[in-house]
Order: C-alpha cells, then structure tokens, then sequence
C-alpha cells in the first residue's frame, strides 16, 4: 500500500488536462489545495480539513492533473513542494480569503454585527500602550466580534507581506517594514536605561554606549530597532550582551548589572520602582520612534478591516491625547 504522502507517478499527474476547466473545479478543492501547500503533508492536511487521508489523495489527483504538476514531491525523509507549488502558496491562501469575504458579505449588514476574529501582530510594547483600548473600543463597536493579540516575530517581520494575507494588522514601527499600506500611530523618544549603581548613571557619554554591555531588542542580521540602527550610522556598535524580543524582559536584564538598554519613554511606566532603573536622555540625538500599523492590499476596501483600523486609531486618541496635550508624546498631525 503507498504511504499517503507519496506523489503519483509522473504520467498520471501530467497526462490528462480534461479538469482545466473551472467547471470541473470545486471550492472544495481550493480548500484541500491551500492545506496541502501550508502543511506540505497530505496526512496534516487531512487532519486538519478533519477529512479522511484517501479524499486528500484524491483530490490532489484532481489538483495535478489541473495543474499538470506533481505540486508535492518526496525528497528523502521530507516531502517539498514543485516550483509551482511555491508560487501558488501565497496566491492560494489571497484567493481563500478573498472567497471567505464575498460568502461573508450580506446586504445590508452592519459591520457591528460582525462575529469575525481579528488578528493583530504586534509587541508587548504596544500591546502595554494600547491593548487594553482597543479591545475596549472593539467591544463597543462590535460586541460580537473576538481579538487575538500575537506576538511578532523576526521571521515575521521579514516576511510582513505574506503573514498579513492571513493576519489582520501587524504593529510596528517604521524601519522594519515597507512597500505595504500603513498608517502612523504615534511618536515616542527613546532613552537610555541602566540599573541605579551603574556608573554611567550620571549621564552615559558616547564612549560608554560604545564600551558597556547591551540588553538589545529585536537584533539580528535581518532586523533591530530604528534607534540601533542610528548608533550604527554614527559609528557606535552596540556591543551586544543579552537579546530579547520582549521590551518587558528588559528591566530584569538590567537589573543588579552595568548593562544599558534603549527603551521608548512611554515602556518607562511599565518597569516596577522595585527594579531601581534610571532613564537617562542619550549623549546623540535620535531620530523618535514612529509607531505604524501595517496590513495587506487586498484588506484595503474591506468594511470589517476598516473598522478594526478606525478603532486601532481610536484607541491611540484614546490613550495617548492627554500625554501629547502636556507636551509629551507627539501624535501624527
């Protein structure tokens, strides 16, 4: 008996094109297509359709032929996807949504009687800020609709444009993503941080952000904070000691150690006075950390989405007005 996971011989996936017509095509099959491509398994992908492995199989007959591709091969212990597969990945996972949305869409539906799940992206930095806020506000404005609040990744930065097909709004600031739609949030400065015994406490001098060890947050090859990247160009290399993709692990992390860290100025009321840090202004100017939301294209005219960034910005309004009003943090104009 072939293992479930094993590709069909050349000459039948390549031989019959007589299902190329979109008649012969079923939405069913987009559905069996796109978890194939995600899990790269026919076994996983049935368990996740919660169908049975042989009408995974038979259905990806079905696929090849359309495609006249094997789309999932066995490379030793692992099974890959064809060239083409890779392409269809991403498209496959935009045509589902864009399928979800139109049997989603009723006449005369108000957007705030929406039982959808939104999903934001975003760091613990701004889920302190404005976590709270928005889902107060989604609430209010759709009581039947959930959030789910991830956390970023790296991995997930880098790859923005492809995570977003299938999450709502990713929060970050401006300097890791680009070429996607976006709006501005807010404005924070940055300061330098250390434990109250440091002695770069009365004020670190450039020679100190070069010589002391670093807590640095979001750093490798790929991507690390805005404000890094300024030392950089200004030739100072922070000489990185402990990394952490959590603002919040940064007080711990200086504490009792000649350790520094940059933070933004609004993450300075999340640290415990317990924790005996002092925030002192840098000796070089730094440009302020602009904080955006970011989502995908084909989320733009969508009515849901819409409302999700309206209270996104709410919220900021919401959170932020009196701080910038007493002539702290700046808000977009």
């Amino acid at each position: 008996m072939p293992h479930p996971d094993t590709a069909d011989t050349p000459g039948q996936s390549v031989a019959d094109h007589s299902d190329r017509s979109l008649a012969n095509l079923d939405l069913n099959m987009l559905v069996t297509l796109d978890a194939v491509l995600q899990h790269q398994s026919v076994t996983r992908a049935a368990e996740q359709l919660g169908v049975t492995q042989p009408a995974v199989s038979a259905t990806l007959r079905r696929l090849r032929r359309h495609f006249s591709d094997e789309l999932l091969y066995r490379a030793g212990a692992r099974y890959r996807l064809t060239m083409l597969a890779a392409e269809l990945r991403p498209r496959t996972r935009i045509a589902l949504e864009g399928v979800e949305r139109v049997f989603n869409s009723r006449s005369g539906l108000d957007v705030g009687d929406t039982i959808r799940e939104f999903t934001i992206l975003t760091s613990d930095y701004a889920t302190q800020l404005l976590g709270e806020a928005i889902v107060r506000r989604l609430l209010d404005r759709a009581p039947h609709a959930r959030i789910r609040m991830m956390p970023t990744s790296p991995d997930q930065v880098v790859r923005a444009e492809q995570v977003l097909i299938e999450r709502d709004l990713l929060l970050m600031p401006h300097g890791f993503v680009f070429d996607l739609p976006n709006a501005e949030l807010f404005r924070d400065e940055w300061v330098i941080v250390m434990d109250a015994d440091n002695p770069a406490v009365a004020g670190p001098t450039v020679e100190d952000l070069r010589s002391l060890p670093w807590v640095l947050v979001y750093h490798d090859s790929a991507a690390s904070t805005p404000a890094a990247r300024q030392l950089r160009m200004l030739g100072i290399e922070p000489r990185a000691q402990v990394i952490t993709e959590s603002f919040l692990t940064v007080p711990a992390l200086l504490t009792h150690s000649n350790r520094i860290s940059l933070l933004p100025t609004l993450m300075l009321d999340a640290i415990p006075e317990s924790a005996r840090l002092v925030a002192c202004e840098p000796p070089v100017p730094l440009e302020p950390l602009v904080q955006a939301m970011w989502w995908h294209p084909i989320h733009d005219r969508e009515p849901e989405h819409r409302l999700l960034r309206e209270i996104v910005v709410d919220a900021v309004q919401d959170v932020l007005r009196p701080s910038a009003e007493s002539g702290g943090t700046r808000l977009p104009q």
